[in-house]
């Protein structure tokens, strides 16, 4: 009997780090989409002018920051709190639209960095970096932190499906 259970034993010894690592990378992959989907969440609200929705996607205390660069002067910042990105209310839709994100992800905060294009008005307006913060409170993960940069290129780089249908074509510098 003793010699029949030094193998089940051994069988265990080793797969159990094996089952262990599966449900810590299935657990990784299930966070990692719960974290994207509140930023394609946010994304959306940003794109249809809702700034209550983008508001109620954030914590209390979470801002937004935007980050241009000007000439000879460096940059300039502006800082908006959640209350006051509520106040806004509704404004013109635009398509704002992210690709290949960095995904970071330690205990109860996440960091996602996003290249993206905006087109407004239909036409070309600019590109940067999104870079969200987000924590989990309770169950749930918020925006913490929302700080973009609004450049042109060579800066930053239009989306790789190009000038969206029915938008103008940017200048050929693009």
């Amino acid at each position: 009997m003793r010699r029949l259970l030094r193998p089940t034993l051994a069988a265990l010894v080793v797969l159990l780090p094996a089952r262990t690592a599966m449900a810590q990378a299935a657990d990784t992959a299930a966070t990692r989409r719960a974290v994207m989907a509140v930023v394609d969440s946010a994304l959306m609200y940003i794109n249809v002018g809702n700034m209550i929705g983008l508001s109620d996607m954030m914590t209390p205390e979470g801002q937004v920051y935007a980050a241009r660069e000007t000439a000879g002067t460096g940059g300039a910042f502006t800082m908006r709190t959640a209350a006051a990105q509520r106040v806004t209310g509704t404004r013109a839709p635009i398509i704002e639209r992210g690709f290949n994100p960095t995904i970071h992800i330690a205990g109860t905060i996440a960091s996602v960095w996003l290249p993206y294009d905006l087109w407004a008005q239909g036409k070309w307006s600019h590109c940067g970096i999104d870079h969200f913060t987000l924590v989990k409170v309770g169950t749930a993960w918020r925006v913490a932190n929302l700080t973009y940069t609004i450049e042109q290129p060579p800066a930053c780089h239009m989306h790789p499906d190009g000038v969206p249908k029915g938008f103008t074509a940017p200048p050929s510098s693009l």
